[in-house]
């Protein structure tokens, strides 16, 4: 039997997990070809065929299932060897992957990482965006450490941590109108209404806020971003209810007037690993970053 390696293990579980080498390649940020060279390599390594294609993608062969059962054991053995070694180095090192919506990684997370660089300079951090579907499905896989998101969340074996709550808050084009310094489901209700992108755990809370006073809101436009919607809004072209995260500086609001919301709504944002993720002192230092982390506009839960 010839020598096989970690990363072929990892390639391999997401090529099963996904039902594609495109699809895998894609979640580990690697072309397809690299993919399907990784697997051959391990099938000779193996002797033996893993993967056979479908109309739908591929599956495991019986040998292939026989290994699946395995890879998440020998992932967390290594783990926990890696976090074994780190108890005795001196120095704060190594990677972590952080998954989170684009609003929090623009305004909560650069401060964060700004802190933990100064404090600790060999530590890396990445960062991936995604919606909080997207970062789940990846904390899942393992191919993130960590994600924070907006909650509730579901998923398989997960630990979820709530740690701030973030208010939501109302936004018009500045200096177009006045009078009012609150805003209800039956004032934005008749309003052209720029929302969210649909399916997002963002836009459920809002939808529920408007349906929660027997409103419907149907907005002109759906964008997933919420740097677009502000721009939208400051171009004069409608409402929309934002993240008070998002509007903290006078940067963020240029060309926008805030209101607040009535009744008020808010958003609860947390941290979702798996349970079984050995946690190492990098990213101990992480988790205790994101727990103390009181300036960015949100409350600590």
């Amino acid at each position: 039997m010839g020598q096989f390696n970690l990363d072929q293990l990892v390639t391999y579980k997401r090529v099963i997990q996904r039902g594609s080498f495109t699809s895998a390649a894609a979640a580990l940020g690697v072309s397809q070809p690299a993919v399907s060279l990784k697997i051959r390599q391990l099938e000779l390594a193996l002797h033996v065929r893993l993967v056979e294609r479908t109309g739908r993608g591929v599956r495991p062969t019986a040998a292939g299932l026989a290994l699946l059962d395995h890879c998440e054991n020998i992932e967390n053995a290594v783990n926990a060897a890696m976090q074994a070694i780190a108890q005795h180095q001196h120095d704060i090192s190594g990677n972590v992957v952080i998954g989170t919506g684009a609003t929090a990684c623009i305004h909560l997370l650069p401060t964060l990482l700004c802190q933990l660089q100064k404090a600790h300079p060999r530590l890396s951090i990445g960062v991936r965006t995604g919606n909080t579907q997207d970062i789940v499905r990846a904390v899942e896989e393992n191919s993130i450490d960590m994600g924070l998101v907006t909650l509730p969340v579901n998923g398989r074996s997960l630990s979820v941590t709530p740690v701030m709550k973030d208010e939501f808050i109302a936004i018009a084009q500045a200096n177009s109108i006045g009078g009012t310094s609150t805003f209800t489901p039956t004032i934005l209700a008749d309003k052209p209404w720029i929302a969210f992108e649909t399916g997002s755990n963002t836009r459920q809370l809002i939808d529920g806020w408007f349906h929660a006073d027997g409103k419907t809101a149907t907005p002109t436009m759906a964008l997933g971003s919420i740097e677009a919607i502000k721009r939208m809004v400051s171009a004069g072209l409608g409402y929309s209810i934002v993240p008070s995260m998002s509007v903290m500086t006078p940067a963020d609001k240029v060309g926008l007037d805030v209101y607040q919301l009535e009744p008020t709504l808010h958003r609860v944002l947390g941290i979702v690993m798996r349970q079984d993720k050995v946690i190492n002192r990098s990213m101990a230092k992480v988790l205790e970053r994101i727990h103390t982390l009181t300036d960015s506009g949100v409350t600590p839960f």
